[in-house]
């Protein structure tokens, strides 16, 4: 995708030196575009758990980068499983950050030390091109949804709500349900997005509303509580979502909030379809409210916000009561009974443990 006319990917490795990795700083966006120079593992694990990086499929494949940065100085089996634990606990809840440590540790355990640290470049590169080509088709298969809607409304917009970041910067490119919009977009339909917030980091108002302007979509920033309203007064045509984790049967965890808007959908109903890569999918989980570990960030998001001041200035400023404790889940489930479906890279499925079998027949004794 683009910024401004530049072509960019989320993560790329320098090319004038061809080892160090660049990222962009999203905890910068939307005020300024900041690019990052990684030169070691430490670097990429305070990347992803301050949310310089961000959105599953992208700190799956940064992650790999940084364990190509490890070996570079340290390529022995000790520190090939370390650095991979490490980068692991990062985050708990995004089922493709374990994805893609694991798919580098298949890769690089039968290669000798002295040729591991090139062979991790290699590894990291393929897990960052599958991403890009994943994603094209992930729009790809969601742009029919989109052309439904389209026709049964002629000149008049597709409005879409979506919630949280799912566009290019959460992946490496092109991203998951906004990869659906931007080639629906891109193929002339008029689309018009609802843009909700996001609280408490605002992943939908600072960064997919930031995305949307850049690419020239249509878009209005809502309140998070405004969806229902919006659903209730006939204005949202189908609701599109990433997520972090599919289960085998279908449940679906995603930023905090998710669950709340496909209540709504269901409630009015209102489409409510998932994009996921393969990568995000966890055929060993069954239930996913009991089994998938919500990451419980620090409270001060929840009490604080960070804004840009009239004269230019960043500055976080504390919202909530003096004395008031906070909580900061990350991410909730949205049980696969109220989606209508996901969109994956094969084709199109219902939420169900069927569905997903359907397009992933490889996956069927996965564990």
């Amino acid at each position: 995708m683009k910024i401004d006319g530049v072509p960019y990917r989320s993560v790329w490795v320098d090319p004038e030196d061809g080892w160090s990795v660049r990222i962009l700083d999203q905890t910068r966006l939307p005020w300024t575009v900041e690019i990052l120079r990684l030169t070691e593992e430490k670097q990429v694990a305070h990347a992803i758990k301050s949310m310089q990086v961000r959105g599953a499929p992208l700190i799956g494949a940064v992650a790999a980068y940084g364990l190509a940065l490890a070996l570079r100085r340290d390529a022995s089996d000790a520190a090939l499983e370390s650095v991979a634990a490490m980068l692991g606990r990062t985050r708990p809840t995004a089922i493709n950050l374990r994805w893609a440590l694991d798919r580098m540790l298949r890769a690089l355990r039968p290669v000798a030390p002295e040729q591991r640290a090139a062979a991790a470049y290699a590894a990291a590169a393929d897990i960052a091109e599958d991403d890009v080509e994943t994603c094209r088709r992930i729009g790809q298969h969601g742009l029919p949804l989109i052309q439904e809607i389209a026709a049964r409304k002629p000149g008049q917009p597709v409005n879409i709500l979506t919630h949280c970041n799912t566009g290019w910067i959460a992946t490496v490119d092109y991203g998951t349900a906004l990869s659906v919009i931007y080639q629906a977009h891109d193929a002339g339909i008029p689309v018009h997005v609802w843009v909700d917030e996001t609280r408490p980091r605002n992943q939908g108002s600072a960064l997919t509303a930031w995305e949307l302007g850049k690419h020239g979509v249509p878009h209005t920033v809502v309140a998070d509580n405004a969806g229902g309203h919006l659903m209730q007064h006939g204005q949202v045509d189908i609701v599109l979502v990433g997520t972090d984790r599919v289960t085998r049967q279908g449940d679906v965890a995603n930023k905090i909030g998710t669950y709340l808007k496909a209540l709504a959908a269901h409630d009015n109903q209102v489409p409510f379809w998932v994009a996921l890569p393969h990568s995000t999918l966890d055929m060993s989980v069954r239930d996913g409210v009991r089994e998938i570990p919500i990451e419980e960030r620090d409270a001060r998001e929840v009490l604080e916000t960070t804004g840009q001041t009239w004269d230019g200035r960043i500055e976080t400023v504390r919202t909530a009561a003096p004395g008031s404790a906070g909580a900061n889940p990350a991410f909730d489930v949205t049980p696969a009974r109220l989606v209508t479906g996901l969109i994956t890279e094969r084709g199109r499925c219902d939420a169900s443990e069927a569905g997903l079998l359907g397009l992933y027949p490889d996956l069927a004794t996965a564990a």
